[in-house]
């Protein structure tokens, strides 16, 4: 059974969710219309909204309990959901085909005219403070009859919630069943939800994600189907993805499955949030993920769970990719090479000597730029808020170190030649921080930030303004996601 595309409809008019229709209307299979959404005088409108839309719909009010808008009294949600099935029209296209009735809801006369108008009920659970224990006895004490579909939505705690829901899910395969975890961990539930079984995937519009605040916990039904392909995913395709935490903005998807479309190959990646290292490798082995980028704030901390790591990886004492073989999983650091492709490209240079570098941060990312600033030639300083971090990624370069405040304003200066920022101060959405607001830039300076998403953070806004060379890290992100797309597949990266 092939997984359908829903489209939540949550806008408070009726011409605005058939609108969303039409404007998704290539990318979805059926549409659920979240009828306690709609302003009042909008209720008494709905009836006909399966025949205005012309595509499969769900009839759903949820209760403010179940995460939904309806607040009035369940006499009024029942009279609802009744109107929604009065009148069936001999044309079953023109009804409700679907009806979300939640397991705790008993009214029978509802029950037996959805079944005389062909109306299948979705019987839901939604659990919004936490997993769910036992999937497979829930799903078969939902199911009521054999022709109603189990729903159950709950919200993960963490990642390890959502790896159990994977292995939970394989005892269930006899049944019909949507499994859905919510929020930012449970977005791989959503895009391999044809490897869970799940008989439905919902989506939502992109100005909903907008206004939701939650933005790594849903996507829209163009992002699904154009970069996850997910209409392709099956039990034969390869899974990848990045892990790390917040994990708010990551473009790496993006790169990755390109590439995978571009050559024809049957995989897709996905981002994978996690509390730490341990339960990104425990979610990995559980789906059959074998290659995982790694980001921060776990390129250190990936480490010790590692069968083996590359000569690099251990040098730099970072690692930023995983990949999976018969000897465990194996770490590699293309950070080192990605970053000095992107460095000298953006400073016209075959290397950097006699030129005096600052490196601002001394986390994963600071210890692979360390070590490519070492192989370039360059002289540089180390600055850090932690000093002691600061002066150990020092010390193995023989380079100088210094705080990260004011008072190190004049070394600063002394190694400005190329100023490289490497932390996540002024990433989305905190995008008003500097992590060198106490510089004064005198234009001369060469300024690399390895953050892209805003595309010019305030330090290089600072910094342009100043008459300075400035770029952001998505060259870096590119050339060392190449490498990693190698690592996996097997495959040299298509660039053009």
């Amino acid at each position: 059974m092939k997984t359908k595309i829903c489209l939540v409809l949550n806008a408070p008019t009726i011409r605005e969710n058939l609108a969303l229709v039409e404007l998704y209307r290539q990318w979805i299979d059926i549409a659920e219309l979240r009828v306690d959404c709609l302003a009042q005088e909008e209720r008494l409108l709905f009836r006909r909204f399966p025949e205005q839309a012309g595509i499969p719909c769900i009839l759903t009010i949820r209760r403010k309990s179940d995460g939904g808008q309806f607040v009035e009294g369940e006499g009024s949600r029942t009279a609802m959901l009744a109107r929604g099935l009065a009148f069936a029209d001999i044309n079953p296209h023109k009804n409700f085909a679907y009806i979300d009735l939640e397991e705790d809801l008993q009214v029978p006369s509802i029950e037996e005219a959805a079944r005389a108008f062909g109306t299948r009920i979705i019987r839901s659970v939604h659990n919004m403070e936490g997993p769910e224990t036992d999937i497979r006895a829930r799903v078969q004490s939902l199911r009521r009859t054999k022709d109603e579909i189990a729903k159950i939505a709950f919200t993960p705690r963490n990642l390890s919630d959502v790896t159990k829901l994977f292995k939970d899910a394989k005892c269930c395969q006899s049944e019909e069943y949507i499994l859905i975890a919510m929020g930012q961990y449970g977005l791989p539930s959503r895009i391999l939800s044809p490897l869970l079984g799940s008989s439905v995937c919902f989506v939502s519009s992109e100005e909903s994600i907008r206004t939701s605040g939650n933005p790594l916990g849903q996507l829209d039904p163009v992002t699904l189907n154009e970069v996850y392909r997910f209409r392709e995913i099956s039990a034969s395709t390869r899974v990848f993805g990045i892990t790390g935490n917040p994990l708010a903005a990551t473009s790496s998807p993006a790169i990755h499955n390109k590439g995978y479309r571009v050559q024809g190959l049957d995989a897709v990646y996905i981002p994978i949030k996690a509390e730490n290292a341990e339960e990104a490798i425990e979610f990995a082995e559980e789906v059959g993920i074998t290659g995982l980028s790694v980001t921060f704030p776990f390129k250190e901390s990936v480490i010790p769970n590692l069968s083996e790591i590359s000569a690099n990886t251990g040098e730099i004492g970072a690692c930023n990719t995983i990949v999976k073989s018969a000897r465990g999983w194996i770490g590699y650091n293309t950070d080192e090479a990605g970053f000095s492709r992107a460095l000298l490209q953006f400073l016209g240079k075959k290397d950097l000597k006699r030129m005096r570098v600052s490196i601002i941060g001394a986390g994963g990312a600071a210890r692979a730029i360390t070590h490519a600033i070492k192989q370039l030639g360059a002289k540089a300083c180390i600055f850090n808020r932690t000093t002691d971090k600061a002066r150990e990624l020092a010390l193995r370069y023989n380079y100088k170190w210094a705080g990260l405040d004011a008072g190190s304003r004049s070394l600063l200066e002394s190694y400005s030649d190329i100023i490289i920022q490497t932390t996540n101060v002024g990433m989305s959405p905190d995008i008003e921080d500097d992590p060198i607001d106490f510089y004064s830039f005198n234009g001369n300076e060469a300024v690399y930030d390895v953050i892209y998403h805003p595309e010019k953070t305030r330090m290089l806004k600072r910094a342009e303004k100043a008459g300075c060379r400035v770029c952001n890290g998505y060259t870096m992100l590119a050339y060392q996601a190449y490498l990693q797309y190698r690592l996996f597949t097997g495959v040299d990266y298509a660039e053009e």
